[in-house]
């Protein structure tokens, strides 16, 4: 296996760390990706597959490092896990109003089944002869 080290440079004020390059070692292809969810997913696992390899060689840079680290914080999982209650709050919230609405729908049919039932209220028929549908 032949491996050729980077070239150190500068951009700007900064010093760009040596990336090892393996020649002999060919990147497996992947298959290409059936969505473009899938294809972000793919695109995210090479990115966090680079920046491992990056840590390991210690060439990470600061932002890489402190990127992680935030990951793995406290106050990371506990938004994460705030952000996952306000989904179920949401969800909780829509289907409230969904069964709201049904219900209404099922008591304004069942006021005019009673309504037909008791003689105070009209048939559909009798109700609108201009509307179209009705003979």
């Amino acid at each position: 296996m032949t491996l050729k080290y980077g070239k150190t440079h500068k951009k700007g004020s900064e010093i760009m760390a040596k990336r090892r390059i393996n020649v002999d070692e060919e990147v497996p292809k992947l298959r290409p990706a059936q969505t473009e969810e899938g294809r972000e997913n793919q695109l995210i696992a090479l990115a966090n597959n680079e920046v491992e390899y990056r840590i390991r060689n210690h060439t990470a840079s600061s932002q890489e490092l402190v990127h992680f680290l935030r990951l793995g914080s406290t106050k990371a999982k506990l938004e994460l896990e705030r952000l996952k209650k306000e989904n179920e709050l949401l969800q909780a919230k829509t289907e409230a109003l969904k069964s709201a609405k049904h219900s209404e729908e099922l008591f304004q049919e069942a006021m005019h089944a009673f309504g037909i039932y008791t003689g105070n209220a009209k048939l559909i028929d009798e109700e609108d002869p201009d509307e179209p549908g009705n003979f």
